[in-house]
């Protein structure tokens, strides 16, 4: 299980579930963190407290202690984005 506060500066990821008491939960959804929302990493303070991030096109600072509650995975990159990618004409004749 990976977590808020483990996610790098720079990382788009998605959460997965929310962990903790009801009314813990309820605030972090209260804030717009919900499950299968986008979060990105934008800046973590020195010592790691808090956490800055934007969801749902604002930004937002959490406490470690809430950032270890929301549970994530990694978003995936968009079709066709990947480095590796290669429109369907040029794949067959980098073969």
């Amino acid at each position: 299980m990976r977590t808020l506060k483990e996610a790098e500066i720079g990382e788009t990821v998605k959460v997965v579930k929310l962990h903790g008491e009801i009314p813990i939960k309820k605030h972090i959804m209260d804030m717009g963190i919900t499950k299968g929302c986008t979060v990105f990493i934008r800046k973590v303070a020195p010592l790691g407290d808090p956490v800055e991030i934007t969801v749902r096109g604002y930004e937002l600072s959490l406490r470690k202690s809430e950032a270890e509650l929301v549970e994530i995975e990694e978003k995936a990159e968009p079709a066709g984005t990947e480095e590796t990618a290669q429109p369907a004409e040029n794949a067959e004749a980098a073969e």
